[in-house]
């Protein structure tokens, strides 16, 4: 199944094969695309869906150190490159829209933008800077409620560019205790007034962002990805999540989203989404469905063959294997990642993995 052809909505798929959004910090310093962009994502173009890195719909939003934005025209134009080298092989692709909110150090921002988030807390831990080495997250802003407007308002119009960038669509990343996870969290979202307080509250601000993009661009282009339980960026459960999130989900299924997208980093040592939390959601939503995290051909197979999800996401094999799809289709041997690179400047770790044919 994981190489049958699937209609995404008004998005015809080659396989069910989805590339998972990557941080590579590899655009510019005024955070436009570069040409080794291109490259890396024409390289994965055999896919059958692209999502891109984290890319912020606002100067607020560029919290790490070389992460590519979409909010003014030099970002679309570096953009166009890119999905015209996928679209000429053949392959199809949408952007993250990732704010980081308080996942973020102000060192890492263009002059004038600010850090902010629902609540004053700064994020536990630290993050790299290239000027400063690595520093203790920004204190954020406590947002106002014109702050709120003006961000659902940002994230429209990166939906109307990414159009013109010639995306198959957006997807709105609500997932890994970044921007729209910190109102969806308890233990990140502390306000009173009608963003928070309430698991209504707290879902209010994603189905306010989802419903001004789909209604920019059109449903059938717009997806979420979603962590319930997950930890990352200090995240986690918390009492009544899986309440919220199924109530979040069936009022994104009355909306017609592209598709919902899940993501479970037990692979990697968290605590696991609930199976059955998995399955709910899955029933919870009217339309294509997304699982991610640790899958491998063997167990995405099964997962298809069970009816668990329509697509499946892979993350990290996709960094050291540009032809994955083809050396799964060949049960080829996988390149192993290099970690070192992940996220430094620069070609080495990022397009110079070998592929079969090499």
């Amino acid at each position: 199944m994981l190489f049958e052809s699937f209609q995404l909505r008004s998005t015809p798929l080659k396989n069910r094969v989805v590339m998972s959004p990557l941080t590579r910090s590899r655009a510019a310093s005024d955070n436009t695309p570069t040409n080794l962009m291109v490259t890396y994502y024409a390289q994965r173009a055999s896919a059958g869906l692209i999502i891109t890195e984290g890319t912020s719909p606002s100067p607020n939003g560029l919290g790490y150190a070389r992460i590519p934005g979409l909010f003014n025209d030099a970002q679309v134009q570096g953009w166009k490159l890119v999905t015209e080298a996928v679209h000429a092989k053949g392959g199809k692709i949408v952007v993250q829209l990732m704010h980081t909110g308080r996942v973020s150090h102000q060192a890492n921002l263009p002059a004038g933008a600010e850090v902010f988030g629902p609540s004053p807390e700064a994020c536990p831990g630290e993050m790299w800077t290239d000027t400063l080495g690595l520093q203790p997250h920004t204190p954020p802003r406590a947002m106002t409620e014109e702050d709120i407007r003006k961000v659902i308002a940002e994230y429209a119009c990166a939906a109307r560019l990414a159009i013109q960038a010639g995306f198959d669509g957006v997807e709105l990343h609500a997932a890994n205790g970044y921007f729209l996870e910190q109102f969806l969290n308890a233990n990140i979202n502390r306000r009173t007034d009608g963003y928070g307080g309430t698991a209504e509250g707290r879902n209010r601000l994603v189905l306010e962002v989802a419903h001004a993009v789909v209604t920019e661009i059109g449903a059938e282009r717009v997806g979420i990805r979603l962590s319930p339980h997950g930890v990352v960026n200090s995240a986690g459960a918390f009492e009544g999540v899986d309440e919220q999130y199924l109530a979040l989900v069936k009022q994104l299924s009355a909306l017609g989203l592209m598709y919902v997208h899940v993501l479970d980093h037990s692979g990697m040592g968290t605590p696991p989404v609930p199976a059955k939390l998995k399955a709910d959601l899955r029933a919870a939503f009217n339309g294509p469905f997304i699982l991610a995290g640790g899958f491998n051909k063997a167990s995405a197979e099964q997962a298809l063959s069970q009816g668990l999800a329509d697509l499946i996401a892979m993350g990290r094999p996709f960094i050291a294997n540009p032809d994955l799809v083809e050396r799964m289709r060949q049960d080829a041997p996988l390149n192993a990642p290099s970690s070192e690179t992940f996220y430094t400047p620069g070609a080495k770790g990022y397009t110079d993995y070998p592929t079969l044919s090499a």
